[in-house]
């Protein structure tokens, strides 16, 4: 199955943002992805919750999400909408991080809002709290397709391997980590982390990123770490998408994940424990 992972410099311009994305998603399915795939906020990355207002929708109102299903249609293709930032009925006002798989009918297949939530202070002069944002997801998400089974995560979830382990062991086969990395954390951890999550449930790992310095009406503009991977259940990188956007392919043979867990059956080897 050949695949395609979708490397963006969104801004905080919706519209623009779906200028920039379609023409790459039409440019997969030229080149016979089945599964196509783009980063964490596709359509919005922003760090000015005034600017978030402005130009967030609800789900039923989201320009890039009706896009994105219509053209899935079109081109009669799996599409995983890494994340969207929607406006949600919250008291408080936050935002939903969600990811999307769309069917090739169209349909949403599967829905999947970010558990854990980006609050860390990297320096004295970097520091994030998606939580004042966004509330977090609580629940898990597979999706059963013909492709195989998809387990859906988003970027920071990258960091709680218990999340993939569990996965994993209900059945995924292919795990999802659309992202928008920091440079600083994406230079120490990114390769590692979702190798190590390859190798440790014997799952493909497909992670679309966004990369570069994006540009902002409102705010300080952010910067993310790009190198979209995907990585093989061994724990071989199939490709890295380095530091400029654009699409990168890879062809999954999903024999590979049963050869992986039978090689060496971690998911089934669980021991139970006591202290510390």
């Amino acid at each position: 199955m050949k695949a395609a992972l979708i490397q963006l410099c969104s801004g905080d311009d919706p519209a623009a943002n779906l200028e920039q994305t379609l023409p790459l998603i039409e440019a997969a399915a030229d080149a016979g992805a089945m599964f196509i795939l783009t980063p964490e906020v596709t359509n919005c990355v922003s760090s000015s919750r005034a600017r978030q207002q402005q130009v967030l929708q609800r789900e039923g109102e989201d320009m890039t999400l009706a896009a994105l299903r219509d053209l899935a249609t079109r081109r009669k293709v799996w599409l995983l909408i890494g994340s969207l930032a929607l406006k949600t009925g919250d008291a408080d006002g936050r935002f939903a991080n969600r990811s999307f798989l769309i069917a090739p009918d169209g349909r949403i297949a599967a829905r999947y809002d970010k558990i854990h939530m980006f609050d860390v202070q990297i320096s004295d002069s970097e520091s994030y709290r998606e939580s004042a944002g966004y509330r977090p997801g609580d629940r898990a998400v597979l999706a059963r397709t013909p492709l195989g089974v998809i387990g859906m995560t988003i970027c920071y979830d990258v960091r709680f391997p218990h999340l993939y382990r569990n996965l994993a062991q209900k059945g995924a086969q292919i795990l999802t980590v659309p992202s928008a990395f920091s440079p600083v954390t994406g230079a120490a951890h990114w390769h590692m982390l979702l190798r190590a999550r390859a190798i440790e449930t014997g799952a493909f790992v497909l992670a679309p990123a966004q990369t570069g310095t994006h540009a902002a009406f409102q705010g300080a503009p952010r910067r993310t770490y790009g190198h979209s991977l995907a990585v093989a259940p061994w724990g071989e990188v199939l490709a890295d998408g380095g530091d400029g956007t654009g699409v990168f392919y890879v062809d999954l043979d999903m024999t590979e994940v049963a050869q992986a867990r039978q090689r060496i059956p971690a998911l089934v080897h669980d021991a139970e424990f006591g202290g510390p």
